[in-house]
């Protein structure tokens, strides 16, 4: 039996990435400029503005974490007869994604506040659409403290 063999072209020279038509070879390029020391070839406002970007997705991670640990504390706290080993489960490796965002931005301990704040404006929207209880059954404002989030214990039910 005759195997076919795909021909293989050579790769075509990559053009010049710019931050607006190719973003990956963008970063690429800005990478190798950078390590070079071709600091006239940076671009510097897009530059910039993507480190912000990336300083602003940790923050998000940890508002994340928060959020989803707030949306099982709030169903569990408000239907005990539906408590689940998954909202426990997801609760305790949230909690592990909170320490480990804040073991490498240690910065963003000062913002837990803030980010529990966020947090909560989705997890009440989101616990009462999961729920099916009126938005108005869960509180205006996060009921949990900072240690009781990151602390309370949750005991799994029995299967």
């Amino acid at each position: 039996m005759a195997s076919t063999k795909v021909q293989e072209r050579p790769a075509a020279e990559p053009e010049a990435g710019t931050y607006e038509t190719d973003f990956y070879t963008w970063t690429i390029d800005q990478a190798a400029a950078l390590r070079d020391g071709r600091l006239s070839e940076l671009d510097i406002g897009n530059l910039a503005e993507e480190i912000e970007d990336l300083g602003k997705e940790v923050f998000s991670k940890l508002r994340s974490s928060f959020r989803i640990i707030l949306l099982h504390m709030l169903k569990w706290d408000h239907q005990p007869k539906r408590r689940s080993r998954s909202w426990a489960v997801s609760v305790e490796t949230h909690r592990i994604d909170i320490e480990d965002v804040l073991a490498d931005n240690p910065s963003l301990r000062r913002r837990q506040l803030e980010a529990i704040a966020g947090a909560y404006r989705k997890a009440r929207l989101e616990a009462a659409g999961e729920t099916g209880l009126r938005r108005n059954a869960f509180p205006t404002e996060c009921p949990y403290t900072l240690d009781e989030i990151l602390n309370r214990p949750f005991d799994w039910p029995d299967a």
